[in-house]
């Protein structure tokens, strides 16, 4: 009896257990009948349709100081970052040589001077003996043979006159041209501005060449700077002068703001890849952007304020089993019966990641499906941990530099 108690016994706990695991099996297959989607809420929000490239710092106006005679720099009164204003000394050029050429030209100039009387004294003098002569062969007193000499003896006299005054004529330019050479020795800033770049120590020489490298580089006004980017061609066609740009430097974290001053037709081509130079002129504010800094650059083609919007990725999804009459843009959403059900949109602008959508109000404030879930995929607010041994993606930093935003 009790060996049929056992044998009952044991009976029981297999049916048991095989109930568990047939409940269990049962549980799981209807758990993957049932399809899970990714969602996103339709919602009211500002879209900025951009386009975004990337550009260079640069002075509104920079100015290069070079050498225009060659001799080595005694004196730079000048450094990098030193303020300048036009007509300032910024250099000195060893003038010994220019200043001994141009007393030569001068004293050359004096004895030129000096011949113009003397053959002026001599003109006179030819002038009146020519006179006597005349009336010496006139009353047959003379031969017509010395009245012929006297005149010869004038002509040559104002024919050395004429050229005397072309000699001092030649020889003022010679004054000038020395004059201007000792003064290029001193050598001036042209503008107001900021030197970013000196080129020149002193104790050097320096070569006055087409080819010759500049002395000092002047930012005439950093207070107002422009950026140079480069735009491709496919999106160089929806800009225009004046449009609103915003961008960023890596050194800070904080946008700057400017406009399309320019639209340049010098295309480049690189990797077969024509793009075009777009000039946006900005304020500087406090002199932060430094010549040079890489600004990323987002140029404003259109702007929706509070127009009910919804992620892009919500048109690209297409469900396997259901089929919709619906033509053109449509989003998919679940009616109350549970099932899928699409809705035509009509689209405005879009951003990176969203898109301007024109659609029934009852949409608005209704979740969208962006795609299926997948298979296995952690669902919020879950408390299941992960494996810290997994990689991850690592995250964007949108906080772009590493200096705040100054204070006002």
């Amino acid at each position: 009896m009790k060996k049929v108690i056992k044998i009952v016994v044991v009976l029981a706990v297999l049916g048991g257990a095989g109930y568990g695991i047939w409940a269990w099996q049962s549980a799981k297959a209807k758990e993957a009948t049932v399809v899970h989607y990714r969602t996103a809420p339709v919602v009211k929000m500002d879209i900025v349709q951009t386009v975004e490239a990337t550009g260079t710092v640069e002075p509104i106006k920079e100015v290069e100081v070079g050498a225009q005679v060659n001799g080595k720099i005694i004196k730079l009164f000048v450094d990098y970052n030193s303020v300048v204003t036009n007509g300032q000394v910024v250099a000195l050029i060893d003038p010994q040589v220019y200043e001994a050429n141009y007393k030569s030209a001068l004293a050359e100039l004096h004895i030129n001077e000096a011949n113009i009387k003397k053959i002026k004294a001599q003109l006179v003098l030819a002038e009146k003996t020519l006179e006597r002569k005349a009336k010496l062969a006139k009353s047959e007193m003379a031969p017509v043979a010395d009245y012929d000499a006297a005149l010869e003896v004038r002509d040559i006299a104002k024919a050395n006159l004429e050229s005397a005054y072309a000699s001092v004529e030649k020889s003022k330019a010679s004054v000038r041209q020395a004059k201007a050479n000792l003064d290029y020795c001193t050598i001036i800033s042209p503008v107001d501005g900021v030197v970013i770049q000196r080129s020149v120590d002193e104790g050097q020489t320096v070569v006055s060449s087409m080819n010759a490298v500049p002395l000092l580089k002047i930012a005439e006004n950093l207070k107002i700077i422009q950026v140079e980017a480069t735009v491709p061609e496919a999106d160089v066609g929806s800009i225009r002068v004046g449009q609103s740009v915003s961008f960023t430097a890596d050194a800070y974290r904080r946008k700057f703001l400017g406009k399309v001053k320019q639209i340049r037709l010098a295309a480049t081509t690189e990797n077969n890849v024509v793009t075009y130079p777009i000039i946006i002129e900005a304020e500087n504010p406090d002199e932060m952007l430094f010549p040079g800094m890489t600004a990323n650059i987002a140029i404003e083609l259109a702007r929706s304020e509070n127009a009910v919007a919804v992620t892009s990725a919500a048109f690209r999804f297409r469900p396997k089993d259901v089929v919709s009459d619906i033509k053109g843009r449509k989003v998919w959403v679940k009616n109350d019966k549970g099932e899928l059900e699409a809705i035509k949109v009509e689209t405005g602008i879009a951003d990176s990641s969203f898109t301007e959508i024109k659609a029934p109000v009852e949409l608005l404030g209704r979740e969208v499906i962006l795609g299926y879930e997948r298979k296995g995929a952690k669902a919020q607010g879950s408390n299941e941990t992960s494996n810290p041994f997994m990689p991850k993606m690592p995250k964007r930093n949108t906080n772009r530099g590493t200096a705040p935003a100054p204070r006002k």
